[in-house]
């Protein structure tokens, strides 16, 4: 039973209901409406050889794989997905009554286990506790709890145990495959198959880092990231969105042909630069995050509001300074987000000055749903004036082969510069 323990990633409940305003009431609804946020530790066994303790009743009950409702809940597992990451992400759903955590305060604990079928001898185990506020016995309805992990490709069995401080237990099992189609075997995935880790929780941490090329000159790139939700009325961005825009970061900052990194990380809804990073030699991605704290994207400046035409003049304004007027030359300029639609375009008198540069230009468009907007967006339109190229980033798969091409056509033109200026050449 040797392997690892650790906390999953986000335990979130909540009661999906009307709020009461009964003052009795409403701390308890509160506290089951909150994300409630536990501490992530990874445990490892004390010594090479030994194995991870477990009470001897949590043992018993993985161990002998029974279905137990002491604790009435219900678990559904999570299939395990492919992420912008190049992780599989599984997990488990839970529900709860309330009426059966009725009383004085208490503590679930969850504890389980998962294990490889090609490595039967190494699980991986998982604990977390939860603080539970005392709940009247007239409360009703439901309250929800899930958990995380992360796999590589493989067959995998979780053994899953809840227990409270009355030893009260539920208790499941079940099988899952994480499995790519054929077409995609390629990929290369960012988890080794058959491994099992710890869900992420910090979406902003620093890249390890990477022993970079230089026998075919060093690459300098320069990468204009919109930090934008898909949606360009939401109020906040979303964390599917992030992680996707920081997916497509990752992908560049790892590949070890480039040696130079110039970020441009801009927001189109408030029409300004968040964060600058130029010519350094890895990117600074908790320093990015940082600075993505500033975003108040549920506000309008007034001064935004009395310029008509002020998203056109920034993004004419932005990609005429970090292009044209640039001075560094980079290797290649990578655009990446969602589609940004103008109400206006933007200007001829702009895109004629942006078909005199000579330079590779390559667009990241991060857009889950392309049939619902087809049409090429104010980025897309500088790019093709640029005689760039436009991929759209709407699966994992999307990204990984995105990048591939990318990167083959800036080696291509550093080593062979004759070849033509354009990334379409």
């Amino acid at each position: 039973m040797a392997g690892a323990m650790g906390k999953a990633m986000r335990p979130e409940w909540s009661t999906r209901r009307r709020v009461t305003t009964d003052s009795r009431i409403l701390p308890c609804v509160f506290a089951l409406t909150s994300s409630v946020l536990c501490a992530q530790e990874l445990m490892t066994a004390s010594g090479p050889g030994d194995v991870v303790r477990l009470f001897s009743s949590d043992a018993a009950i993985l161990e002998s794989r029974d279905t137990r409702k002491d604790l009435p809940c219900t678990v559904t597992p999570i299939k395990p997905t492919l992420g912008f990451d190049l992780k599989f992400h599984s997990g488990y759903d839970v529900v709860i009554s309330l009426k059966d955590l009725a009383g004085s305060e208490n503590t679930l604990t969850t504890v389980f286990r998962v294990t490889a079928e090609s490595r039967p001898d190494e699980p991986v185990y998982f604990s977390r506790r939860i603080p539970v506020p005392a709940i009247g016995d007239d409360e009703k309805g439901p309250a929800y709890l899930q958990g995380n992990f992360d796999l590589g490709e493989g067959k995998y069995h979780v053994d899953w145990l809840m227990r409270d401080r009355m030893e009260r237990i539920c208790s499941s099992n079940w099988d899952i495959e994480a499995s790519l189609p054929p077409k995609d075997k390629q990929m290369a995935l960012d988890i080794p198959a058959h491994d099992i880790r710890a869900a992420d929780t910090e979406p902003f941490k620093q890249e390890p880092p990477v022993a970079r090329e230089q026998h075919d000159g060093p690459l300098d790139v320069k990468v204009m990231i919109n930090f934008a939700p898909q949606d360009a009325q939401s109020a906040t961005l979303q964390p599917l969105d992030t992680n996707a825009l920081l997916s497509i970061l990752r992908s560049i900052a790892r590949d070890p042909r480039i040696c130079k990194f110039s970020i441009v990380a801009f927001n189109m809804q408030e029409q300004r630069v968040v964060y600058r990073q130029d010519a350094a030699a890895q990117i600074d991605f908790p320093a990015m995050g940082d600075a993505l704290k500033s975003l108040s994207l549920g506000t309008v400046d007034f001064k935004r509001l009395s310029q008509k035409h002020g998203d056109t003049e920034f993004l004419s304004r932005l990609i005429t300074t970090e292009i044209k007027d640039d001075q560094g030359k980079p290797d290649a300029v990578i655009f990446a987000g969602p589609k940004v639609v103008l109400e206006d375009g933007l200007p001829q008198d702009t895109l004629k000055q942006l078909g005199d540069v000579k330079l590779p230009v390559f667009y990241m468009n991060y857009n889950l749903n392309p049939q619902s907007n087809p049409w090429r967006d104010a980025i897309g339109n500088a790019v093709h004036s640029l005689k760039g190229i436009e991929f759209t980033i709407s699966r994992p798969r999307d990204l990984f082969f995105a990048w591939s091409e990318i990167i083959g056509r800036i080696v291509k033109l550093k080593v062979k510069p004759g070849t033509g200026n354009s990334a379409s050449q």
